[in-house]
């Protein structure tokens, strides 16, 4: 047991440090390519701090953990919108722009939504991965050319954080830690998943769905709480915002896709439906929320707050 917490909280650190040094190497990228806040929010930062997810659910699946797999990149979209956006909105306040009402949200919704429908009919195939790949491909591509058609890039650094090559060396080593890291944490999870059954008399798959829903999840998601936090304090929200957005629909297109693509993922109907229908609900809510004046309340992330706890409640008592 003690073995396999050093797993964890190793696999934890080495992803929250593998996915920090890959977002510093990834703006350093993204503004000399000359993106703008918002679409390095949704794809770079989104996408690179998402990644943990996507190397957890995939290792989780090749180890035949199918409830880790489906538990971390759900558990996590619930605790991106309900958790790290309920804090970051009691910092300040988020603003955001319409074309992430318009476009971005609706993109969320409907990739959460298409989870759900595919994931309750008790496998998610391979092909209904490539075809979530390839939905966040051109989505990707046309977010970056509507975005440079729309609006005129922010001015880029005079003198930016690190050197070209540097952040690219940078981003490439952050891989190998994520990797590491996303290995350990699943090792330590599943051996205490069926320790903590055994204990119990519980069903080992449930224990793994519930540590994948909350401990996974969470840890998975500390890279998107520390960058949109740091985004908020800095007054840049359409970053952080941006980012928690991306990172919703990365983690089931291309988190849950390229994991059944390569793996089909059985029984994905087991025990999720509450938790899908809540992420579904959270993404929802937050459009809602954002309708009025483009912002995100300190009261609304209040409310996305008391939200998650009454979740962690429910998993607890279940």
């Amino acid at each position: 047991m003690i073995l396999n917490i050093v797993f964890i909280l190793v696999g934890l650190l080495l992803l929250v440090k593998g996915g920090d040094w890959l977002v510093d190497g990834a703006v350093t990228i993204a503004k000399r390519a000359k993106l703008s806040p918002m679409v390095i929010g949704i794809t770079i930062i989104g996408f690179g701090t998402s990644t943990p997810e996507l190397l957890v659910s995939l290792q989780a699946a090749l180890s035949g953990s199918p409830g880790l797999s489906i538990g971390n990149v759900v558990g996590s979209n619930i605790a991106n919108v309900a958790l790290i956006l309920g804090i970051t909105a009691l910092i300040t306040p988020c603003v955001t722009q319409k074309s992430t009402l318009y476009f971005d949200m609706p993109f969320a919704i409907l990739s959460c939504f298409l989870l759900m429908g595919i994931g309750m009919s008790g496998t998610i195939s391979r092909l209904a991965g490539i075809i979530g790949v390839l939905m966040l491909v051109c989505f990707t591509w046309w977010s970056i050319r509507h975005s440079r058609q729309q609006a005129s890039p922010e001015p880029a650094d005079e003198t930016p954080v690190m050197a070209t090559w540097k952040a690219v060396l940078l981003t490439l080593l952050s891989f190998g830690l994520l990797v590491m890291g996303a290995r350990l944490l699943v090792k330590g999870a599943s051996n205490t998943a069926m320790e903590i059954g055994q204990m119990v008399g519980a069903d080992p798959k449930d224990m793994e769905r519930i540590i994948g829903l909350t401990i996974v999840a969470v840890g998975t998601s500390l890279p998107e709480l520390f960058a949109s936090v740091i985004a908020a304090r800095k007054r840049q929200t359409d970053m952080a915002v941006g980012n928690i957005i991306g990172s919703v629909f990365f983690n089931i297109l291309c988190g849950i896709g390229l994991t059944a693509a390569i793996c089909p993922i059985q029984n994905s109907d087991q025990g999720f439906f509450i938790d899908y229908l809540l992420m579904g609900v959270l993404v929802v809510l937050l459009w809602i929320f954002m309708r009025t004046r483009l912002v995100l309340e300190r009261w609304e992330g209040v409310a996305f707050l008391v939200i998650y706890a009454c979740y962690i409640a429910y998993l607890a008592v279940a």
